[in-house]
């Protein structure tokens, strides 16, 4: 063999290799597209969810456009990790990037027509391939993407330590199911934290990398399962599991706790639904270090909430307890009646016109409408039957319906609105907007405002304590005249009781307050007049617009459960207004925080009122006796009787008129807490008020929801405590009464 056919040969072999490192040069300088710059290396983005946390720490929700939450490196079990290299490139810490011994080995294969000999990228490959590149249109476009990740796994290697590079891919990887970066699929998969995976799980997630479409638990369990098991078997072999442990493992099904990330599902979902649109207004005001705005779904904030989860759990437990109870009570009631649940007296163009606008204001008439449909169309369409999925407390109905009857369906829902917060510092501990979120989406604590009835009379009698009336102050039970020349009205206004037991007899105004006696307010209001109640109802927080009118005494007017709560902490808080808010502070992705939330603080009455009327508001749960009635009676004795509180508590029960609303406002010394209770139309209710009064409708839901927070102490710190009133306050209620307590009445109230 000659000198020149050696050179020959040679030049045949290694001209690859020359021709490889020519492109491999060619490409770093840029002649085959743009490499990332050093700053995107440095800073690759990412679209970061927004987390909100609850004052426990416990991850409420997020907000996204890729469901991803970063976790360092600490966070990782041991398990995850050699579970990732094994599977995914066991010579991971040993090379720069490219692994040769692979490389060389697959470029083999490739040439022998061997499939399975395996493939030649690193994890640093991957993750390059992740960030900077885009998906090939050709085999040509193949080869030069491959170039560009050799390059830029090279440049990250140099950049970025092993363990940076393990935490940024799995942070970055996709495991479909709204699950991006490995937090959010331990979570959506998972339930839990990375720290807590087990082997079998960070199997699953690491089988998972290879086609995470493909191998979808959700979807494809025993094909998933197979491809965990392979993971298990890689561990096996480069002993990071004993063989004991994987014969075990490889037997067990896939066990998951599933919860996709949702916003109708989790804790607080109206809450977090109220949050965003609070957040998306914060993002808009406030510029990151580039000058523009934050983003909500992208930038990765970190909203610390006042939300304690517990609290939130019993809340919402509490009122599916009751509610659930009361809807079949609503169903029985009903029952047999043609028009239910809207009165026999209603006719039926009045029922069609509410059912009516019920379709106009639905999500399908919107799209329809959107759509070009005209309105005759249209209510052809409401009137074919679809199938479509119902709420039901018994679980989801799948059936065949026209919208329009399932319309008429929802109206006969009883709905609830719930808020509890901590009267001295502000903090909302827990806010239950409605039934369902996922079918019923109207909160009624923050944007809801119902007629709050009865429940507005300790406002008008902390005036009176005010201006040094005392609880002991006797008033008779006659009809109070409102003279419509002197106030303005159209006709002379005399608000009656519910019952005509007290008549002409004299009573406190600490039992008229205890049993929601509607003269008795008519008389302080007279005293007073109206200007002077809606000046107090400002100072403690009540923000909806008030007319100056009589009528105001009794609540014939819409507030929120949000509004209330906050006002009526003001007696529990010594007289002094605390805003109800819902955010400590708000941090970047980096944890540098961008604002704290204090609240704002108003005094709107004496400490020695403030305390009067949360003696007086006990008098609604222990019941208050009467001399003249010769009864101890109050609206919220069930309190006592059925529920089994001891500990000092105090309360306000509100019915309006017809019975379409019910509320209880409940007072403990470190909890106050709302709860209105109705259908979505004020037409639809109860007949009765013996099913329709607040303590009825709305009271059981404060005592499902507190028998569980006291059952829970030592996790809440929410102990059955007493109030801190002096003993002077107590003298000031001592009326003479010959009987306190003992065989309490429940009293019934209405307007």
């Amino acid at each position: 063999m000659t000198r020149g056919t050696i050179i020959s040969l040679w030049l045949i072999v290694i001209s690859p290799f020359i021709g490889l490192f020519l492109l491999v040069n060619l490409t770093s300088i840029g002649v085959f597209g743009d490499l990332p710059t050093f700053d995107q290396l440095e800073n690759p983005k990412n679209s970061l969810a927004t987390e909100i946390i609850s004052e426990d720490g416990v991850l409420l929700g997020t907000y996204f456009k890729e469901n991803r939450s970063n976790a360092k490196y600490k966070e990782f079990p041991e398990n995850l990790i050699r579970a990732f290299i094994s599977t995914e490139d066991i010579r991971f810490r040993e090379h720069s990037g490219i692994d040769g011994r692979a490389l060389l080995r697959a470029i083999v294969g490739v040439i022998m027509g061997n499939s399975s000999s395996g493939g030649a990228s690193t994890i640093t490959q991957q993750l390059a391939k992740m960030l900077f590149t885009q998906q090939p249109s050709s085999g040509t476009a193949r080869v030069m993407q491959k170039l560009k990740e050799w390059i830029i796994a090279a440049q990250l290697e140099k950049r970025y330590t092993k363990d940076e590079i393990l935490t940024m891919y799995l942070n970055r990887f996709d495991w479909v199911n709204n699950a991006v970066g490995i937090k959010s699929a331990s979570r959506v998969y998972f339930n839990k934290e990375p720290i807590d995976l087990n082997v079998e799980e960070s199997a699953m997630l690491v089988g998972m990398l290879k086609n995470p479409s493909l191998y979808n638990p959700i979807r494809r369990k025993e094909l998933t399962e197979s491809r965990r098991n392979i993971v298990l078997y890689q561990m096996n072999k480069y002993e990071f599991i004993p063989n004991s442990l994987y014969d075990t493992l490889k037997k067990q099904s896939i066990i998951l706790e599933f919860k996709k990330a949702s916003h109708n599902e989790g804790l607080a979902p109206y809450f977090r639904e109220y949050l965003r649109g609070e957040l998306k207004k914060w993002c808009a005001s406030h510029l990151k270090p580039d000058g523009s705005p934050y983003s909500l779904y992208t930038d990765g904030l970190k909203v610390y909430t006042t939300i304690n989860s517990r609290l939130q759990q019993f809340a919402e437990e509490g009122m599916k307890t009751h509610i659930s109870s009361l809807q079949k009570d609503f169903y029985k009631h009903w029952k047999g009646y043609t028009k239910a649940p809207y009165p026999d007296d209603f006719e039926w163009e009045q029922i069609n016109e509410i059912i009516d606008q019920g379709m106009r204001r639905s999500e399908r008439h919107r799209k329809l409408k959107k759509a070009g449909k005209s309105n005759e169309e249209i209510k052809k369409i409401f009137k074919k039957k679809v199938s479509m999925t119902l709420f039901s407390w018994d679980g989801e109905i799948d059936t065949v319906l026209s919208p329009r009857d399932s319309i008429w369906y929802n109206k006969y829902f009883l709905h609830s609105g719930m808020m509890s917060m901590d009267p001295k510092t502000g903090h909302v501990k827990a806010y239950v907007g409605g039934i369902n979120h996922k079918y019923f989406k109207y909160d009624h604590v923050k944007i809801g405002k119902r007629q709050v009835g009865s429940t507005f009379k300790p406002f008008v009698y902390a005036l009176a304590m005010q201006e040094g009336y005392s609880p002991c102050y006797e008033v008779s039970n006659v009809p109070i005249v409102f003279d419509k020349k002197k106030w303005g009205l159209k006709k002379d206004w005399v608000p009656k009781n519910s019952g005509d037991e007290y008549d002409e007899m004299s009573l406190t105004l600490k039992f008229g307050l205890a049993n929601s006696i509607n003269t008795v307010t008519a008389y302080i209001m007279k005293q007073f007049g109206p200007y002077a109640v809606v000046d107090l109802a400002k100072k403690i927080g009540i923000q909806s617009k008030l007319l100056a009118v009589p009528s105001l005494c009794l609540g014939t007017f819409d507030l929120s459960v949000y509004e209330m709560v906050g006002a009526y902490s003001t007696f529990v808080n010594k007289g002094v207004w605390t805003e109800p808010i819902f955010v400590t502070r708000i941090e970047d992705k980096n944890g540098v925080i961008l604002e704290e939330f204090i609240p704002r603080t108003q005094e709107a009455m004496s400490k020695e009122t403030a305390d009067l009327i949360v003696r007086m508001l006990q008098g609604v749960v222990d019941g208050v006796y009467s001399p003249a009635a010769k009864k101890s009676m109050g609206t919220g004795v069930r309190l006592r009787s059925r529920y089994g509180f001891k500990n000092e508590m105090a309360g306000k029960t509100g019915t309006t008129q017809n019975q379409s609303d019910g509320y209880f406002m409940g007072i403990t010394p470190n909890l106050v807490t709302g709860v209105w209770t109705g259908c979505e139309d004020r037409a639809a209710h109860f007949r009765s008020i013996y099913y329709g009064q607040g303590a009825n409708m709305a009271l059981p839901v404060f005592a499902e929801y507190m028998q569980r927070v006291y059952a829970d102490t030592l996790e809440t710190g929410i102990y059955p405590i007493d109030f801190d009133i002096p003993k002077s306050i107590d003298v000031k209620l001592d009326c003479g009464e010959a009987i306190q307590g003992g065989n309490n009445e429940e009293f019934e109230e209405e307007f």
